[in-house]
C-alpha cells in the first residue's frame, strides 16, 4: 500500500514537470514568435519592451526563462501583466480560486447526493415505471444547457418573481466570501449550485444504475443473496461500493476540470468572480501571463484530482492492491 502511495505521487510529480514544459514551450519557445512582444501587450513602448525582456530572461538561454518563468509561477509568485498595468497574476488567481471551489464544492455535494440516490433507486426498482420515470428526468437534466438553465433562473428569481414570497430572499448576482457573510455566502450560491447540478444528476444517475443492474449478475452478488443477505443490504452493502468506481472516476475529472475553469458559463451567467470567468477575461485581452497562470493553475487540480481518484480505488477496489 505504502509503496503504491509513493509511486503514485512519483507519477505525478513527474506529470506536473512535463505539463509546466510543455506549457511554457507553447507560450514562450514557440519558433517565430516574440514572447516579449505577447506579455507586454499591444503598442507597448520600447522602454516596456526592454523591462519585459531583461524580467523574463529572455535574452537568455531557453532553460534560464523556463527555470525563471517557474520562479514567478511558484516561489516568489511575482509573475505581472504589463496589459493589466504591473498587475501580480498569481494573487489574482488565488483571489478567484475560493470563488471557483465554493461554486463546484456544494454542487458536486449535491449532484453527489442526488445521483446516488436516484440512481440506487431506479437500480432496485428496475424495469418499474419509477426507474423509467427517473431516467427520463436525469435524460432531460442532460438535454439542457447550462448557460440557458442559468438565464432561466435568473429570469425567475432575479426579474419575473423576484418580489414575490417564494425568491424574494434572493440577493442579486455576484459574490460574498463565506468568512465575511455565511448566510449571504449561501443564499448568492444556492441557484448557481443547483443549476451546475443539474446537468451532472442526470448523468451520474444513469451510470451509477447502469453499473448497479450490471452487478446484480456477478458472483459476489449472487453468493451475498445465497447467504440469507436481504435485497437492500446486498444492493448498498455489496453492490453500491463496487459500482462506485466508475462513478468516482467521472467525479474525479469532472470535479477537477470544473474547478480549473470549467465552470465559465456559470459563473459568467451569475457574475462570479472565478477562475472561469478570469481565464475568458485573460483571454480576450490576451494577457499571457494571466494565462499562463490559470491553465497551470488547471492543470495542477485535473493531476492532483487524479492521484486522489487512484488513491480512492485503493480503498473500493482491494483488487487493485
Amino acid at each position: 500500500m505504502l509503496m503504491a502511495l509513493l509511486g503514485r505521487l512519483g507519477q505525478t510529480l513527474l506529470v506536473l514537470l512535463g505539463i509546466s514544459v510543455l506549457v511554457f514551450a507553447v507560450f514562450f519557445a514557440t519558433p517565430g514568435a516574440d514572447p516579449t512582444a505577447r506579455i507586454a501587450g499591444r503598442n507597448a513602448s520600447p522602454e516596456t519592451m526592454a523591462a519585459v525582456r531583461h524580467e523574463y530572461g529572455f535574452d537568455r538561454p531557453l532553460p534560464v526563462q523556463y527555470l525563471r518563468m517557474m520562479d514567478k509561477l511558484f516561489v516568489t509568485r511575482d509573475l505581472s501583466s504589463f496589459v493589466d498595468h504591473g498587475q501580480k497574476v498569481v494573487p489574482e488567481v488565488l483571489r478567484a480560486a475560493p470563488v471557483t471551489l465554493s461554486l463546484v464544492g456544494g454542487a458536486a455535494a449535491i449532484w453527489v447526493a442526488a445521483s446516488v440516490t436516484i440512481g440506487t433507486i431506479a437500480a432496485a426498482m428496475r424495469g418499474s415505471w419509477i426507474d423509467r420515470g427517473l431516467m427520463m428526468l436525469g435524460l432531460v437534466g442532460i438535454s439542457m444547457p447550462v448557460f440557458w438553465l442559468g438565464e432561466v433562473a435568473n429570469l425567475v428569481t432575479q426579474s419575473r418573481y423576484h418580489h414575490s414570497w417564494l425568491f424574494s430572499w434572493v440577493p442579486g448576482l455576484g459574490y460574498v466570501s463565506l468568512w465575511r457573510d455565511p448566510s449571504g455566502w449561501f443564499a448568492h450560491l444556492v441557484i448557481p449550485w443547483i443549476v451546475l447540478a443539474v446537468l451532472f444528476i442526470g448523468i451520474y444517475g444513469r451510470v451509477l444504475r447502469a453499473d448497479l443492474v450490471a452487478s446484480f449478475d456477478e458472483d459476489f452478488m449472487r453468493t451475498a443473496r445465497a447467504k440469507g443477505l436481504s435485497d437492500s443490504r446486498v444492493l448498498l452493502h455489496h453492490g453500491l461500493r463496487t459500482s462506485m468506481i466508475t462513478f468516482v472516476s467521472l467525479f474525479g475529472l469532472d470535479f477537477a476540470q470544473l474547478v480549473g475553469g470549467g465552470a465559465l458559463l456559470t459563473e459568467v451567467v451569475f457574475g462570479l468572480p472565478g477562475v472561469g470567468r478570469l481565464t475568458y477575461q485573460a483571454l480576450n485581452n490576451l494577457d499571457l501571463p494571466l494565462i499562463m497562470a490559470t491553465v497551470m493553475y488547471s492543470a495542477v487540480f485535473v493531476v492532483l484530482a487524479n492521484a486522489v481518484v487512484d488513491l480512492v480505488y485503493l480503498l473500493l477496489d482491494p483488487r487493485t492492491r
